[in-house]
């Protein structure tokens, strides 16, 4: 059974999807589940959360699970969360692409198979893949900080932090191009990427405003 604690979501870190997809996905809830226990456990993850939109403190259970009901999408929308301690570090993948939460859970599923598999052609020596998914204490705001967003795009092409402080817009271009979602064939992949992607976005909204950019 998967180890892992459910909790309310109440706020989302940055901006949200503002066009949802109906996914494809064929699988269940429990096939989901039996994706996500393999995948978090090739990581070696612990203390994960899982935070889900629609999902209240009563709605859960002493033991951390989800009671059986009718909430879905309920108050706030589709969105989650999974959170972990891993062997990669510290991880934090959110996801609401798609209209049911169920099928973002899967899709978070899915970016950590994804992630797996680029250690499968031994071109990653460090875990570079993960950087990407670094859990960063979410400010009060909401939004990144310009340290922190200078991080995240440090961490995803392997530069240093004061490089990108200083010459923000070229490596967004460097991680925009690097990390488009069109560049890789399979949905999985597709999936990993687009998070990625959002999160890039995110980050030049920080570190590269409109009303400043050239």
């Amino acid at each position: 059974m998967l180890n892992a604690t459910f909790r309310p979501l109440d706020k989302w870190p940055g901006e949200r999807t503002k066009k949802r997809k109906d996914a494809t996905f064929r699988a269940t809830y429990p096939q989901t589940l039996d994706l996500l226990e393999s995948e978090l456990k090739w990581i070696g993850a612990h203390d994960t959360v899982i935070q889900v939109e629609g999902l209240t403190r009563d709605d859960i259970r002493n033991d951390g699970w989800p009671r059986s009901g009718n909430w879905t999408n309920g108050y706030g929308g589709p969105g989650v969360i999974l959170s972990c301690e891993s062997s990669k570090g510290p991880i934090s993948m959110p996801c609401d692409r798609f209209g049911d939460w169920q099928d973002n859970l899967r899709a978070i599923a899915k970016s950590l198979e994804a992630l797996r598999m680029v250690d499968r052609y031994g071109v990653t020596r460090g875990n570079e893949q993960y950087r990407g998914w670094a859990q960063i204490a979410a400010p009060t705001n909401g939004k990144m900080s310009r340290e922190e967003a200078a991080f995240f795009i440090a961490s995803i092409l392997s530069a240093h932090q004061e490089n990108v402080l200083a010459q923000p817009a070229s490596y967004i271009r460097q991680a925009q191009q690097k990390y488009h979602p069109d560049r890789v064939g399979t949905e999985s992949e597709k999936l990993a990427r687009h998070e990625i992607f959002v999160r890039i976005g995110q980050a030049e909204a920080v570190l590269n405003p409109p009303e400043v950019s050239k």
